[in-house]
């Protein structure tokens, strides 16, 4: 018998600034029966040290376990651990340099009693180092039928947050259906999500705003915004979206299908006209014929014609992904130059 009803899932690397004060928002949760499991993946930064002498002295210090790695190994391994081992019943992921207020998993357990909920969303604020805040909040919603949620997260691109933080998840529907995050440093968490939501029934929406995103300008997730950018860090990205293609071929009888696909591609497209916009900075370069590649659509002519939901824009897409090379990434450009995106 597990001996919590809640896993706090916290992988650490390089956090050594920004640590303490997120583990010690996850320990001052009103909700009693909380494990908190930390992964130090080896960041040699401080942050394990800082992590220690927090569970030495804090007063639920015993309810934080610790699994080191002796080298580093990637989010997406530390994460996979945390599912491996975790000891709650519902697991909650966050990151080691964000906040969550103090009553986030007593609220997101209620609607797991109140509705008999599965997965139980919040939202959430994002803080630049300034002090900004942009909130990104849900509707209040609950979802009690197979493929709702789904429905409800492919109905437009974006959305559900791409981040695998700030749900609350029951571990075992993790288990037994062997979801597991891929080995990438990049966009590990949106694929996660993305086939996650595919085999949730009940689930709850919530517009309170229980998780604070902290913006790092030098962390993995802002490589883009560097003067020189590796190729294979682009293409983790991509190799991430293929991976969704290709677990879409469970899903061609979902109603849903069609805007998952349209999701997908339009995440490739949004990728080329970045990689269009910064490919001076890429090396090696991106030739054209790879850029036209990455617009594979996941389903056939025959399924996107027989659509009924998103049909145009499919359609579009799929025969943007026949064109010639030079065609196809001229309408690229043409396109991502006319909404702004190059």
């Amino acid at each position: 018998m597990m001996g919590y009803d809640v896993t706090i899932g916290i992988p650490v690397y390089k956090s050594a600034d920004f640590v303490r004060r997120s583990l010690e928002s996850a320990l001052a949760q009103t909700y009693p029966s909380i494990e908190i499991l930390v992964v130090d993946d080896a960041g040699g930064d401080g942050s394990l040290e800082i992590i220690q002498q927090v569970k030495r002295t804090h007063p639920r210090g015993n309810d934080v376990h610790l699994i080191c790695h002796q080298e580093n190994q990637g989010v997406s391994a530390s994460r996979n651990q945390i599912i491996d081992h975790a000891k709650g019943c519902f697991l909650y992921f966050m990151d080691s340099d964000d906040v969550i207020a103090e009553k986030t998993i007593e609220l997101l357990m209620s609607q797991v009693r109140s509705y008999d909920a599965e997965m139980v969303f919040g939202s959430y604020e994002k803080v630049e180092l300034s002090g900004h805040k942009e909130l990104y909040q849900y509707p209040d919603v609950h979802f009690t039928q197979k493929d709702g949620l789904a429905a409800f997260a492919y109905r437009k691109y974006a959305g559900i947050q791409a981040s695998a933080c700030n749900y609350l998840i029951k571990i075992d529907i993790l288990r037994e259906n062997h979801l597991r995050f891929i080995e990438t440093d990049y966009w590990e968490d949106m694929v996660f999500t993305f086939d996650l939501v595919t085999y949730i029934s009940r689930a709850v929406m919530l517009s309170d705003i229980t998780y604070s995103y902290i913006c790092r300008p030098h962390s993995l997730s802002h490589y883009q915004y560097r003067e020189t950018i590796s190729k294979h860090e682009v293409w983790q990205n991509v190799r991430a979206v293929d991976y969704l293609k290709r677990t879409s071929t469970r899903l061609v009888d979902k109603v849903y299908f069609p805007n998952r696909c349209c999701n997908i591609v339009m995440t490739d497209f949004y990728i080329a006209c970045n990689i269009l916009k910064r490919r001076k900075a890429i090396a090696p370069y991106v030739e054209d014929w790879e850029i036209k590649s990455l617009m594979k659509h996941p389903a056939s002519f025959r399924q996107v014609c027989k659509f009924r939901q998103s049909r145009a824009k499919n359609t579009i897409l799929f025969v943007l992904s026949k064109l010639p090379v030079f065609w196809c990434v001229r309408v690229i450009w043409c396109v991502g130059k006319l909404k702004k995106l190059i």
